[in-house]
């Protein structure tokens, strides 16, 4: 019995040392939560590769009515497959090539956001920045900071 109550001793006071130096840690750490969907939002990278990105699937679309066209006016039905085939390879290697070009841009706005927001930190001296969504309560919502930055 004396021993259970010596180890609950011991818990209790290896739990109180614990919790002071998290609470010390915690009062000189400086932690600041972003709204991440609302700054990218506001990105002028963003919003130009959207504007892009609506050109190219008008583009798409353009080259599909013409795709149907041609291969509507062809009567003969070996020629006509093979038409259907070659615009179905062109428009295959179109998509793929916009979707690369997309994700190679999204890539390239993610890390000069990332870079942003890193550089707002260590300006503003902050240890720590947790995006808004994960974030309960506490710390300071820099994200008008930074959507001024991205605009």
């Amino acid at each position: 019995m004396k021993k259970n109550l010596g180890l609950l001793a011991a818990t209790i006071a290896v739990a109180g040392v614990l919790s002071m130096s998290s609470a010390a840690f915690a009062d000189g750490y400086n932690v600041a939560v972003v709204d991440v969907p609302q700054v990218v939002g506001a990105s002028k990278q963003v919003q130009a590769l959207k504007k892009d990105q609506q050109l190219k699937a008008e583009e798409i679309i353009k080259f599909i009515e013409k795709a149907r066209k041609d291969v509507a006016s062809i009567t003969d039905a070996n020629k006509k497959k093979a038409a259907e085939e070659k615009y179905t390879k062109e428009l295959q290697t179109k998509r793929e090539k916009i979707e690369s070009e997309y994700a190679g841009k999204l890539k390239a706005i993610d890390a000069s956001i990332s870079q942003q927001i890193e550089a707002q930190a260590k300006a503003q001296g902050y240890d720590l920045i947790l995006s808004k969504g994960i974030v309960l309560y506490g710390g300071k919502d820099i994200t008008a900071d930074l959507v001024k930055i991205v605009k």
